[in-house]
């Protein structure tokens, strides 16, 4: 048995560990530069065969790369402002990994590539290649060999789809180190206030820390078989600190109640094992659970999120059922708090239990109002693409696209390229000069010519417009329907009558695609991770009921979520706050993670919960006095896991990035109200209506529970004990 083994051999197991957290330092040392960047696309969407289509049959693509040239003298016209645009246009056309370049001084430029007072312009290049060819190899390039000269006469600014996400990665990493400053001495602060043992705060921190460092370790490991994204070192150190945090503080609080209840420190040590190490081995299975239905989805950005999730439980579960009790027998009654434990059971939430048990209704339904408020914004939820401004203003690249929405007439670098394998010259010309009478079009290239509004007009000439009897179009949208409508606009131009088979690609069409295909599968994704956790439900209570009560008060809680995303976010009430400018939509898959995160973190404490009330009632057969007195046991601990969890979020939200302000400020707020509304009074609320009903199962399934289910119950001859916060 692992309790015996552990408490025979403590300081063996304890030189074991270090030797398995110094393997995971070495590997982990190395995980950050092993793990690739993404782009929001889908490789088998449409846009992404044009791309490959393109780019291998006509030399060109979607441009990824630009340069923004502002002229001190406020023309770019003349003067030398336009030699070295002219210059710039000549080298970027020879830089190796440039397939294309276009530039308003080449010979038969749009004048589009210009601003409207001419004060700027732009180089546009297609740069072929995966995200981690074009961020790391060739934009550092460029930057340090075509734009380290300064002139006075000109500002040059690097930008493009892949420097916006470069930058984003960049701030991002640089926004979790400085909040990780921040948290791990204040989680070690609380942890201190909660413990009220300055050790027992050190080895919960630790193990947390044990977790990021294991979970990183796994990844690069994992980098040997599958692509892993660079945010998914994010959700290690979110969740390591988290589970670790959590995992340990109901280790420790179930040792602390067997070691009060007269037992010896070994026995204490073993209990707690058996009866916490169990309901923490089925807390990671629904946490690794509800994370690794992102791999439904098929992106690599998401699917990286689904293997650090797994990654994270797994070494959670090992850091708080080998180490810590290690820990924990080495401490022996130092780990007790310096001044006896509360009663739980005459402690605020054994109060307010109670109070909820005398007024089920009224209480329940207050908080379910209260809940509903909250989360009536997610309602107008609007899925967008993410762009520049998911940076604060400061970013060079983010004030480049600043100037382009403000001064440009239309967005030539994210124009859409229509590819026709097959057609005739006049049906083209045709087709074409219908395309621009689409509301946002400006201009539409073809191998026919330019047209605008119905008819033909000067543009650029056709290069590469044709090979092979297949031809594509250049459709340039203006920058307000960009702004606006830009998955609108890729949907009328997908739908417009055609005289032969098209294909829609660009950068608008790509986050088009991307979008639609997590939305396409976010019905998927909602049923099985609620089958899932109702399974492992099931699997410790032997209850129909329960895990449904369950999932449906986890959605409700993930409705706040979302709420708070799109009060704060998407209709911009928090941007005065935190510094951002609201763009009217959120970007999908950060707020899927956070519903994969919130909704695993919230079934971890229905779990706690539910083990400490179903102990209670296989004790006594008392279904009412056992929901206050489970309540009162796990209430204490539940809040204080959730306080420091919150408050670790909380921290992410000072960032300068809007994907991490949106995590920061989402799960606090979520993590906090579960754990006090929903854990506190909706759970007791519906289990006093339900009575005897929450652990009721037909017969045919009770047998199955009997045969391969799981319940914690108190070892032969426990009785129930005083644990809880230090008073």
């Amino acid at each position: 048995m692992l309790g015996s083994f552990l408490t025979r051999r403590p300081r063996a197991v304890l030189a074991l560990s270090l030797a398995v957290f110094t393997l995971f330092l070495a590997l982990a040392a190395g995980a950050l530069n092993s793990f690739a960047l993404n782009r929001f696309e889908r490789e088998d969407s449409e846009s992404a065969l044009v791309r490959k289509e393109l780019i291998e049959n006509f030399a060109t693509g979607s441009p990824n790369v630009a340069i923004l040239l502002t002229a001190t003298d406020g023309d770019v016209r003349a003067g030398r402002a336009a030699q070295i645009g002219t210059e710039l246009t000549s080298e970027l056309a020879g830089f190796p990994g440039v397939l294309e370049v276009r530039s308003f001084w080449q010979p038969d430029a749009p004048a589009t590539l210009a601003s409207a007072d001419l004060r700027h312009a732009l180089v546009l290049a297609v740069v072929p290649g995966d995200a981690d060819h074009v961020r790391r190899a060739v934009l550092p390039a460029i930057e340090s060999g075509l734009l380290a000269e300064t002139d006075p006469a000109v500002t040059l600014t690097l930008g493009g789809g892949d420097e916006v996400f470069r930058d984003v990665a960049e701030q991002a990493s640089a926004d979790f180190l400085r909040a990780e400053l921040i948290v791990l001495p204040l989680v070690l602060l609380l942890l201190w206030a909660v413990l009220r043992r300055w050790s027992l705060a050190l080895v919960t921190l630790g193990i947390g820390i044990f977790c990021v460092v294991g979970t990183l370790a796994l990844l690069r490991v994992a980098t040997a078989f599958t692509e892993i994204s660079t945010f998914a070192a994010n959700i290690a150190l979110v969740m390591g600190i988290g589970l670790g945090v959590d995992y340990g503080l109901f280790m420790i609080y179930r040792f602390r109640e067997e070691l009060t209840g007269g037992t010896s420190v070994d026995t204490a040590v073993r209990r707690a094992l058996a009866g916490a190490g169990r309901t923490i081995a089925f807390s990671a299975v629904t946490v690794g659970a509800s994370l690794a239905v992102l791999l439904a989805f098929g992106f690599p950005f998401l699917s990286s999120f689904a293997y650090a999730g797994i990654a994270v439980a797994m070494v959670a579960v090992l850091g708080a059922t080998v180490l810590l009790p290690v820990a924990l027998r080495l401490l022996g009654h130092r780990a007790l708090p310096p001044r006896p434990a509360a009663d739980p059971e005459r402690g605020f939430w054994s109060r307010t239990a109670n109070t909820v048990l005398r007024r089920p209704i009224a209480t329940g339904g207050t908080a379910l109002l209260v809940l509903l408020a909250l989360g009536a914004p997610a309602l107008g939820v609007n899925f967008g693409a993410p762009d520049d401004r998911v940076l604060g203003g400061e970013h060079p690249v983010r004030s480049m696209y600043d100037t382009i929405r403000a001064d440009f007439d239309t967005e030539e670098a994210d124009a859409l390229q229509v590819l026709i394998r097959r057609s005739d010259p006049d049906e083209v010309a045709g087709y074409a000069a219908s395309l621009s009478t689409v509301a946002g079009v400006s201009r539409v290239d073809s191998a026919a010519g330019s047209f605008t509004g119905g008819r033909a007009t000067p543009g650029p000439s056709p290069v590469n417009m044709s090979a092979d009897g297949a031809t594509w179009l250049r459709v340039v949208p203006t920058g307000d329907r960009l702004a606006a409508d830009p998955t609108g606009l890729v949907a009328e131009i997908r739908s417009a009558p055609a005289p032969f088979d098209v294909m829609v690609g660009g950068y608008p069409a790509e986050l088009a695609d991307y979008r639609d295909g997590i939305s396409a599968r976010l019905p998927l994704v909602a049923v099985l991770i609620m089958l899932v956790t109702y399974a492992v439900l099931f699997l410790m209570t032997g209850s129909v009921l329960a895990p449904l009560k369950a999932a449906m008060l986890n959605m409700l809680s993930m409705t706040v979520m979302f709420g708070v995303l799109v009060w704060g976010f998407q209709n911009g009430a928090l941007a005065g706050i935190l510094g951002f400018s609201p763009t009217g939509s959120i970007e999908p898959s950060i707020p899927i993670l956070m519903f994969c995160v919130a909704y695993g973190l919230s079934m971890d404490y229905e779990v706690f919960l539910l083990a400490r009330i179903q102990q209670d009632y296989d004790r006594t057969g008392d279904p009412i006095g056992s929901i206050a007195r489970g309540v009162g046991r796990s209430a204490p601990l539940v809040t204080a896991a959730a306080l420091i969890l919150a408050v670790s979020f909380a921290v992410y939200s000072t960032g300068d990035v809007v994907f991490l302000q949106q995590l920061g400020i989402g799960m606090a707020i979520t993590v906090a109200v579960d754990a006090t509304l929903v854990r506190g009074v909706l759970v007791p609320a519906l289990m006093r209506l339900a009575g005897r009903a929450n652990w009721w199962a037909p017969r045919p399934l009770r047998a199955l529970h009997d045969r391969i289910g799981f319940r914690e119950t108190p070892p032969p001859g426990a009785a129930p004990t005083r644990v809880g916060l230090p008073v």
